[in-house]
């Protein structure tokens, strides 16, 4: 199936490289440009692409407005460009929560200088993202747990938007299901840590569940989220404002707590010894990921045994599969987000086509379920 791709971006030279880098791929085709947010709209209802990638700076109209409006209007997977600052990564998070699907960093000198990478990167992107799910359209607000407002009182903002997300446009393959349903009441169990594990879709998804989590919560939580490095310092700080619990960015030597999560740093590496403190190691350039989820999950199993709930959220590809079995090899619980509410169905498929699930849950049903397994 060919991909139809709308390219938007105020910049004439940007606009031509990205046409000219996805028309290389005999099976995407630029449908359209847009130079600016309204033209993005108009063009998005005319042409119905099944992509749209946006920058998120330009006149009349900022890609976050438009990204809004195409969610309400004509939902459409949309990949975003942004660049490797702070502000970059906090303008980008806002895009994730408006609805974008999946980001780039918009960088020049990668194009001048590695131009095979990043097609390969864009081309890859744009395909996966076409076949991001797209059920229940539109935008939906974060809402509450029963009982309380999903901020500290002191720092957090009132309301965030979250996208909701779509039916897959392409059929998954069966895959055998875990014995427990999704409506079945976790184990619960004297758990000496919480990891969560997520790619594509995993800023939002990871926002879902920890604002649902009270700030007496009693087990530490690590995070590991696919992220460039300039992002997670940014993304920590935005989850610490909205939740309950506290988050931080990851340093090395930090103590794992009750009412903490700990967020691995982009480009590293996160590891937990046995007294629960936390390693962080240069990022290995044979390794795909950095940070990857298998590298934490595999210390959690080494130093933790049968005392880990590991929840493996949405993502492409399988990282934290091979974790999850050195953790469930220990005894240890893992969960998986369902099909349903993923963005992208891969991480999460990895788990249950292996076997390893002992539960698969709603995106917004785990963060309750991680309360009453841990409390």
């Amino acid at each position: 199936m060919v991909v139809k791709v709308l390219v938007v971006d105020d910049s004439g030279f940007f606009r031509r490289r990205v046409s000219e880098i996805l028309s290389s791929d005999p099976n995407i085709t630029v449908v359209g440009t847009a130079t600016n947010g309204r033209e993005a709209i108009d063009q998005a209802l005319a042409l119905k692409p099944d992509v749209i990638t946006m920058d998120y700076e330009m006149p009349l109209m900022d890609g976050i407005t438009s990204v809004r409006n195409i969610m309400q209007r004509c939902p459409t997977p949309v990949l975003m460009f942004s660049s490797l600052t702070h502000e970059g990564a906090r303008v980008t998070l806002d895009a994730l929560d408006a609805g974008a699907v999946d980001f780039l960093p918009k960088n020049f000198e990668d194009i001048s200088r590695n131009p095979e990478k990043v097609k390969q990167l864009l081309c890859e992107k744009v395909h996966s993202i076409s076949r991001s799910n797209r059920r229940g359209v539109g935008t939906a607000s974060v809402t509450p747990p029963a009982g309380g407002s999903t901020s500290r009182p002191a720092s957090a903002p009132s309301t965030t938007t979250a996208a909701a997300r779509p039916q897959p446009s392409v059929s998954q393959p069966p895959v055998e299901r875990p014995s427990a349903s999704a409506s079945a009441a976790p184990k619960r169990k004297a758990y000496k840590l919480v990891a969560i594990g997520t790619s594509t879709g995993g800023p939002v998804a990871l926002q879902r569940v920890l604002t649902q989590l009270p700030a007496n919560f009693p087990t530490p939580i690590v995070l590991i989220q696919h992220m460039p490095a300039a992002f997670t310092k940014a993304f920590a700080e935005r989850l610490d404002k909205l939740c309950k619990i506290n988050v931080k960015e990851a340093e090395d030597g930090d103590i794992l707590r009750p009412g903490l999560a700990i967020l691995a740093p982009g480009g590293k590496q996160m590891m937990i010894d046995g007294r629960g403190t936390i390693r962080i190691l240069p990022g290995d350039e044979r390794l795909n990921y950095k940070p990857c989820v298998d590298i934490t999950f595999g210390s959690a199993a080494k130093s933790y045994n049968d005392k880990v709930l590991a929840v493996v959220l949405t993502g492409m590809g399988a990282d934290g599969r091979e974790g999850a079995r050195l953790l469930k090899q220990g005894g240890s619980q893992i969960w998986a987000q369902d099909e349903a509410s993923c963005v992208i169905y891969g991480m999460p498929m990895a788990i249950v086509k292996a076997n390893l699930a002992d539960a698969v849950y709603p995106l917004d049903d785990i963060g309750r379920h991680l309360v009453e397994a841990c409390l």
